[in-house]
């Protein structure tokens, strides 16, 4: 059986952040992705996000790019793009334009409605208005920020392809495509449920350190070694915290207080005194294959050559670019190992073929302009 999902066809709409990484994800599982891209351009292979992906590129703003543009949506099954809200209508090529068939997957900070959604914003800021941001970070220090991680990739590029996914399978029962409205803000408060729980229950509260997540909990934070490199620690369950007691040559009483506030300060100077007398990989020793939670702080290179990154082989070099391996995975389903990206607008001839253009209209839209 090939990719899960073979037979599907992505058009994207070249930008940047979280709608390449959708596309790139649905490539990765077998569905035909095209970028439709602005002008051509000499292959990247450091453009992980490229990967798995055809290209064409055409000049939209002429009716007949637009045309062409408007030909392979006929045949597509899914639109993905992540431009300010309007910018497909100017160009034509927005809901009212497209065949109904199609699933159209935008990609916004903001969202399509709302007093921001013309304004510019990056994965820090719309963090900041969700109420995330500010529980990130020591107390009395500025909230910092996480990579790009949280907002555009988690809450932005995840709900899109849910709701892409959602939408397709709706149509299966409705003949329809639907438009998605994928907002980076509004998927972060939608993974905010358990976090909304705990505060209901007043388990955590709003002030940064004093929430066993935030790094506040002796058991639930990254600790330095003897040789300045550190060990995350994250035994949260009773029997996991006592086994890091146990492991670590630590105090058992201190079980008895795991989640006794008042003791917090104290028990997280002894950790720190004491897991700063080895360093990181004799600590790594000491906890592996154990139940206490207890993992190295790895860099990048390192995280490729552990034994069970490299045992699941989540991590390839392809032309000395670092890429991830397609995940998820799955048990009947082929997915092929990713390739290096091709160059841009390598496709478009292959691809204006396909759609029924002969060679002589290739040439003229080429001459034309029409053809970047």
């Amino acid at each position: 059986m090939a990719g899960p999902l073979s037979g599907i066809k992505v058009v994207e709409f070249t930008g940047l952040g979280p709608a390449p990484l959708a596309g790139q994800l649905l490539a990765d599982l077998g569905a035909d992705v095209i970028a439709v891209d602005r002008k051509s351009l000499p292959a990247d292979s450091t453009d992980v996000n490229r990967r798995g992906k055809r290209s064409i590129a055409v000049n939209l703003k002429s009716e007949a790019g637009r045309a062409a543009v408007l030909a392979l949506l006929a045949r597509a099954d899914v639109l993905i793009e992540g431009f300010r809200p309007g910018v497909m209508e100017k160009l034509r090529l927005g809901p009212d334009d497209v065949p109904d068939h199609l699933v159209f997957g935008r990609m916004t900070g903001w969202g399509q409605t709302g007093p921001l959604a013309q304004t510019a914003g990056h994965d820090l800021t719309y963090l900041a208005l969700t109420g995330t941001l500010g529980m990130f970070g020591q107390p009395g220090q500025p909230p910092h920020p996480s990579l790009n991680y949280v907002a555009d990739y988690a809450g932005g590029t995840m709900f899109l392809l849910f709701g892409v996914m959602a939408a397709l399978v709706a149509r299966q029962r409705t003949g329809k495509g639907d438009v998605v409205d994928a907002a980076m803000i509004d998927g972060v408060a939608a993974m905010g449920g358990l976090m909304n729980t705990f505060m209901a229950r007043g388990m955590v509260g709003e002030t940064r350190g004093e929430n066993f997540l935030d790094g506040s909990a002796p058991f639930y934070r990254s600790y330095v070694c003897a040789d300045g490199k550190f060990v995350a620690v994250g035994c949260l369950e009773p029997q996991f915290f006592k086994e890091f007691l146990r492991l670590a040559g630590l105090p058992l009483a201190d079980a008895k207080h795991q989640h006794d506030r008042e003791y917090w300060p104290d028990m997280h100077a002894r950790y720190a005194a004491h897991l700063a007398t080895r360093d990181r990989d004799e600590w790594t020793a000491v906890f592996v294959g154990s139940d206490a939670c207890v993992t190295p702080v790895l860099s990048l290179q390192e995280a490729r050559e552990h034994p069970h990154m490299v045992a699941r082989g989540i991590y390839r070099t392809i032309d000395d670019t670092l890429h991830p391996a397609p995940a998820p995975r799955f048990l009947k389903s082929v997915v092929k190992a990713p390739a290096a990206p091709g160059r841009v607008g390598a496709d478009t001839d292959e691809i204006l073929s396909e759609l029924g253009y002969s060679e002589v209209q290739i040439s003229a839209l080429r001459e034309d302009g029409v053809l970047t």
